[in-house]
């Protein structure tokens, strides 16, 4: 499964109403560490399109979302499990870490 554009308008649906745990990258196209992530973030994506959902939210064209999340620095990424955070990560992270956050 590829990675969701996640919104204010589509978050109920696609995050907190999801039946599978979904992970939020929170990034900006400024960022260059979120650039590095980027690419790992698609990766987990396709691996785990089954189990969970991957979605990308823009900082700058979301700022609500990241406030309601208190994201201060990016890339921060996030998981969702029957709308909870159960997990968050700050910074360039890897692979293996990004699906055991998802387990």
């Amino acid at each position: 499964m590829s990675v969701l554009k996640i919104t204010k308008s589509n978050f109920e649906s696609e995050v907190l109403n999801s039946d599978k745990p979904v992970l939020l990258d929170f990034w900006a196209a400024w960022c260059g560490p979120c650039r590095m992530v980027g690419p790992i973030v698609e990766e987990v994506a396709e691996q785990v399109g089954a189990t969970a959902k991957v979605g990308k939210i823009n900082v700058d064209e979301e700022q609500e979302l990241a406030q309601k999340f208190n994201v201060m620095s990016i890339p921060t990424l996030i998981v969702i499990k029957n709308g909870k955070v159960v997990q968050s990560a700050v910074g360039v992270q890897s692979k293996q870490t990004l699906l055991s956050m998802l387990q």
